[in-house]
């Protein structure tokens, strides 16, 4: 048996007593085809572009209309000794390092001290980059939510979890579904290769954990036909997400009352449905009522990633809420926008997609 053989082995793939000779439909009955998946690669190359153009088209002139400005920096002047550690060593030079570099410079340590808190400041994402990706986001999940409940709500297993598993693996594809599945694909895969040019939020590592869990999810579940299961998966993800770009925006409008009340909604809406809902029912009923089998055991262990991602966030949240917006804390935290701070704001924080 090839490598190639071996790794789409049915045993793997699919439940005992089902071989990928079930999955080959007919004329009239389609069903998810793992060849089907390479159309993500194109998906995401066309999703960048319409960012790039909606950032520039709407988000920016939207922006403007509402508001958003950046700050204004100061420069810094030229310094090759300065760039070059900047660059090679570190954005924070410790104490020894500062007075070692104004002997080379020849400029007070101060004058060095504050050269570098300047050049952090250049670096630092502007306001109005933030909010043109947290208005392509918003558009997106707001999109992709209201598009998953439209396309969900007259169906049985959508309200009955339980009906999700009848005759599993031969569920027959609805291309909606399948077109739906694969553009929520492309949109992960477009945030992993935009990664590099995005804002780096606080919790980077988290979203790249994130990311590569949702993607091997959506991935795996296509190929085994988990099809019903993903899309209620996704529609309880998605819930939140929209709402949480939207209190960034308006955290970035610097709409303090609205920003807060908005982003209290996203806490309630988050916390249920991703302590709640997901693993109390729909996850629930994977795990109880379906025969695992290889497949299965690996999309259980990276739900179980995305809870764990779901509590870290929750405390974020919470936290958020009591000690800044109910008792009205002042400090430098993680909404804190001063030229020192570097952290995120802490809507970004909170930040789950799902």
């Amino acid at each position: 048996m090839g490598l190639s053989e071996g790794f789409w082995h049915h045993e793997y793939w699919l439940p005992p007593g089902a071989t990928w000779e079930d999955m080959k439909g007919s004329a009239d009955i389609h069903y998810p085809q793992p060849q089907d998946l390479l159309l993500c690669i194109p998906g995401a190359l066309l999703l960048i572009v319409i960012r790039l153009i909606f950032e520039r088209t709407v988000a920016l002139p939207l922006g403007r209309k509402l508001g958003v400005s950046d700050k204004l920096r100061p420069k810094v002047q030229p310094n090759a000794t300065l760039e070059g550690f900047y660059v090679l060593l570190g954005r924070t030079p410790k104490e020894e390092d500062l007075v070692s570099l104004a002997k080379q410079s020849d400029l007070p340590v101060k004058k060095v001290e504050t050269w570098f808190r300047h050049r952090r400041a250049q670096d630092r994402p502007r306001l109005m980059k933030k909010f043109c990706e947290a208005s392509w986001r918003f558009t997106f999940y707001f999109t992709s939510f209201f598009s998953g409940l439209t396309l969900l709500y007259d169906k049985p297993w959508f309200w009955d979890h339980t009906v999700c598993w009848l005759r599993f693996p031969q569920q027959p594809l609805l291309p909606t579904l399948g077109w739906f599945y694969l553009l929520e694909l492309s949109f992960y895969c477009s945030l992993v290769a935009t990664l590099p040019f995005d804002v780096k939020r606080k919790d980077f590592k988290e979203q790249i954990i994130h990311h590569v869990a949702t993607i091997t999810l959506l991935w795996v579940s296509y190929c085994a036909n988990l099809i019903r299961f993903g899309m209620i998966v996704m529609l309880v993800h998605d819930a939140s997400d929209y709402i949480l770009e939207l209190a960034k925006m308006l955290h970035y409008m610097r709409w303090k009352r609205v920003c807060d009340a908005v982003f209290i909604v996203f806490a309630v809406v988050f916390i249920i449905s991703r302590l709640v809902v997901f693993p109390l029912s729909t996850y629930y009923y994977f795990v109880t009522k379906f025969q695992l089998f290889p497949v299965a055991c690996l999309i259980n262990t990276f739900l179980m990633v995305l809870q764990l991602l779901h509590i870290f966030w929750s405390y974020l949240i919470a936290q958020m809420i009591f000690s800044v917006i109910l008792h009205n804390e002042k400090r430098k935290d993680a909404r804190s926008d001063t030229e020192e701070s570097d952290r995120s704001e802490a809507e970004e924080l909170a930040k789950n997609k799902e």
